[in-house]
């Protein structure tokens, strides 16, 4: 099974609002999620993103792929970084 972290929109029109949820690659967008490990809000000043790091980095070192834009988050949040250093150590 191919796991993607990805983003799920919520949110009503014009206002999104989205979750960081670790999903099949298979299954649709807002579709059934194995687990939510965050929260991103564009809309608010600042744009606040809040994520559990130690669920991500799990995730990430199991396998799973996280989408471009998930892995521009994490990239401005460090997690990556820690990421790779774990990964090389």
């Amino acid at each position: 099974m191919a796991v993607k972290i990805r983003m799920k929109r919520m949110g009503s029109k014009r206002n999104p609002f989205y979750r960081i949820v670790v999903a099949d690659s298979r299954s649709p967008r807002d579709g059934r999620q194995i687990e939510q490990i965050g929260t991103y809000n564009p809309v608010s000043n600042p744009v606040e993103v809040k994520i559990d790091e130690e669920k991500a980095l799990s995730w990430m070192t199991n396998g799973a792929k996280p989408s471009d834009t998930v892995r521009n988050l994490f990239s401005k949040e460090g997690i990556m970084k820690k990421f790779h250093d774990q990964k090389n150590q």
